[in-house]
């Protein structure tokens, strides 16, 4: 109707000066383009399936891979805010460790897509494939993702992990400062959260379990 009209105003506007008749035109040559203009749809949806290690003891049945599907745009970037997602709305059964969300614990410790990471730290990927996500290889489930960390703390207990000075301190009691250059030294020795996606990863490991301690355990001995 507004086009009606300002084709008729053009119409009659013989008398009236260039100007106002510039105006005009320009009034409903902007009309039409933003006729013609329509806004682009946006996906509100962003599915994503995951296969996830599912097995309890109090049950029979046997472990299986259990497929979710989420839509990413409700969730975090990382696995784990995925595996939240899906434990708080999909099925609170679901099963695993978590705590700091910041790479410092270890605890999300997990086989992300035949990988060993933390969960807290790995993005989801973003190809359509079905992402997988199982317990860390080669050690006893507890329940899901949640493995038995017994054996793998043993070893690290084994090595009495502290620092030890090969001689006694002159007076005892005494605090020992470190220097700058002594503690240079541990530089690459102390990161290690013991997480065991390292020990989890090696083959030695996982076919001597009970005598072989593992990298984890072997880099602190080493420090």
């Amino acid at each position: 109707m507004a086009s009606t009209i300002l084709k008729r105003a053009i119409t009659n506007i013989s008398s009236t000066s260039s100007t106002s008749r510039l105006i005009l035109l320009r009034a409903h040559a902007s009309e039409a383009q933003a006729q013609q203009v329509t806004p682009k749809a946006t996906s509100t949806t962003t599915l994503k399936k995951f296969q996830i290690y599912r097995w309890n003891p109090d049950t029979p049945s046997k472990p299986e891979l259990k497929e979710y599907e989420i839509n990413l745009k409700e969730c975090g970037p990382m696995v784990l805010d995925a595996l939240i997602k899906i434990k708080n709305d999909i099925d609170p059964s679901l099963t695993f460790r978590r705590s700091c969300r910041e790479g410092i614990c270890g605890s999300c410790a997990m086989n992300i897509d035949g990988c060993n990471g933390l969960a807290c730290l790995t993005k989801i990927p973003s190809e359509n494939s079905n992402t997988t996500i199982t317990p860390l290889p080669h050690m006893f489930v507890v329940k899901d993702l949640v493995v038995d960390m017994t054996n793998f703390y043993n070893q690290y207990k084994s090595i009495e992990p502290w620092l030890k000075r090969k001689n006694p301190p002159e007076e005892k009691g005494k605090e020992i400062l470190q220097s700058k250059k002594d503690r240079a030294k541990l530089d690459g020795m102390y990161e290690c959260i013991l997480c065991a996606c390292c020990s989890t990863s090696c083959p030695s490991y996982w076919w001597n379990p009970e005598s072989y301690l593992g990298p984890a355990a072997l880099l602190h001995a080493n420090r």
